[in-house]
């Protein structure tokens, strides 16, 4: 018995790509007891990975569920064009899923807001404890590299024999090293730059999934 791909697969980062502002940095400035400064000059210097500004962030933050939720459902504003490429990809026959290495919670939050919780989303876990504590699980690390606390390569390679292509949709950093294994990448923010740096993928630069959506109606 022979194994059939699937067509085609877009994964996409969350935070400035689905979501138009980054609702982990708010989240964590907002509710962080002390400055975190010097711990976000050591992951923009490339000296510290996420995992390890997660693990110094944590005991940092003080927050219950309910206030952390009210606080996302207020700030939270996703790209106008999302939902409607979201309902073509399905017509088309075109899996959604979403990379982030932001945090559950508030993903979660947001697109049960927006009627999008069938969407997998692969994420670090918030685990809330006692006296408004937290902390921060790392369920799709990479034990060989260990830098981020979500490994989006190590997501786009489970997935590469499923499908005939793989779409990468993302905006900055943590997007760098996996949409070089994509087929196709839509790109803004720093992934933008760096793709016309030296990325070896075709990439289209891109403000919004109105973009994306004009793509799968054109090529799918």
């Amino acid at each position: 018995m022979f194994f059939q791909q699937k067509k085609v697969l877009v994964l996409s980062d969350f935070d400035g790509t689905i979501s138009r502002v980054d609702v982990g940095d708010g989240v964590l400035g907002r509710f962080a007891q002390k400055c975190r400064e010097t711990i976000d000059r050591e992951v923009v210097k490339g000296n510290m990975g996420s995992r390890e500004a997660y693990e110094k962030i944590a005991p940092l933050v003080r927050v219950d569920a309910g206030r952390l939720r009210a606080y996302v459902l207020k700030c939270s504003a996703i790209d106008p064009f999302f939902v409607r490429f979201y309902r073509l990809a399905a017509k088309k026959g075109v899996d959604v899923k979403i990379v982030s290495d932001g945090l559950d919670f508030y993903i979660r939050a947001i697109l049960d807001k927006h009627r999008l919780g069938e969407i997998e989303f692969y994420s670090n876990n918030v685990v809330f404890g006692e006296q408004d504590t937290l902390r921060f699980d790392f369920p799709r690390a990479n034990v060989l590299c260990g830098r981020c606390g979500t490994c989006k390569s190590r997501i786009l390679h489970e997935h590469r024999l499923m499908y005939e292509k793989i779409i990468y949709v993302g905006d900055g950093r943590s997007d760098i090293c996996p949409s070089q294994y994509a087929d196709l990448i839509f790109a803004k923010g720093e992934l933008l730059k760096k793709c016309r740096q030296e990325s070896a993928v075709p990439y289209r630069a891109f403000h919004d999934f109105r973009e994306v959506s004009e793509y799968l109606k054109k090529n799918v």
